[in-house]
């Protein structure tokens, strides 16, 4: 069954498939992809019979499309799968078949091990034709540290969160690229990259945005975020009800050492501040209040 990881991986592609074409243009730069050329997702569906065993993750082409120019394949692979690698020139083939045009399967590997195993050439039954994929890993995925760079390239600032996150530098730029994104973008991203990420660097994410002033959207950050909230709201009260106190006190002319003020704003017990203001009314010495 699809993790999360993989699920959101493709999310991406397919609510941005231009960010395929950035990526096999742009950031490989070994595959000619027209430029300026609208760029749509497709359906996936491969099979001319009722299966579920050939059937790509993400299709994408680039052209119009009653003259498509190009087809991308989008393939996540989290492990070293034989069966995987032997379906990739069969997708190939497949889309060529129906576009007659070129045809590039991009596989995305978090994991490094995969990296290395999914770009390895694969020989195939037809003579003279040997199939490589286009592989998305670790080492092709920039550490991007400049919120601005991380804003104008917002997918692979995301991904960059999935493969560099334990770097708190990347988590950082990405976190503060948020709030020069479009508005309606950030909470999208922020899913992306959180849905992606290993769970250690979803605590380190959730932390650094938690301690931001926009509002947080991710399930964990939402509970943890609110429980910060929570704390914040509760510190504030314990902070009234200290001033309250000694408003109190000094009002009606109680002398109020400085061990005593020190005493009551070290307090962060509400029942106990509470307790105290109800006798600051009353004791005629700070002794008695304490008392």
């Amino acid at each position: 069954m699809p993790s999360p990881q993989h699920d959101a991986i493709n999310g991406m592609f397919r609510e941005h498939p231009e960010f395929a074409v950035e990526v096999l243009r742009d950031l490989k730069g070994i595959v000619e992809v027209p430029e300026a050329a609208p760029v749509q997702v497709e359906s996936n569906n491969f099979n001319d019979r009722p299966s579920q065993d050939f059937q790509p993750d993400t299709v994408i082409t680039v052209g119009p499309p009653q003259e498509t120019r190009h087809g991308i394949i989008v393939e996540v692979q989290q492990a070293k799968s034989a069966s995987k690698r032997r379906q990739l020139p069969r997708y190939a083939a497949q889309l060529w078949l129906m576009l007659r045009r070129p045809v590039t399967v991009l596989c995305v590997c978090p994991d490094p091990r995969a990296a290395t195993y999914f770009a390895e050439p694969i020989a195939t039954e037809l003579p003279g034709y040997v199939f490589r994929a286009v592989v998305l890993g670790p080492n092709d995925v920039p550490v991007i540290t400049d919120p601005v760079e991380a804003a104008a390239h917002p997918e692979l600032a995301a991904m960059g969160v999935m493969m560099h996150g334990r770097r708190e530098p990347v988590l950082k730029a990405f976190v503060d690229a948020l709030e020069l994104v479009e508005s309606g973008d950030a909470p999208q991203y922020l899913e992306y990259a959180y849905n992606m990420a290993a769970d250690a660097v979803r605590r380190i994410l959730e932390e650094l945005v938690s301690s931001t002033s926009w509002p947080v959207y991710t399930p964990f950050a939402k509970q943890h975020f609110g429980r910060g909230k929570a704390e914040g709201r509760e510190e504030g009260r314990t902070e009234e009800g200290v001033h309250a106190v000694l408003t109190v006190l000094e009002s009606r002319g109680i002398e109020v050492p400085e061990s005593a003020r020190v005493r009551v704003r070290a307090c962060t017990d509400l029942q106990e501040i509470d307790a105290w203001l109800k006798k600051a009314g009353v004791v005629q010495t700070v002794d008695e209040l304490f008392g």
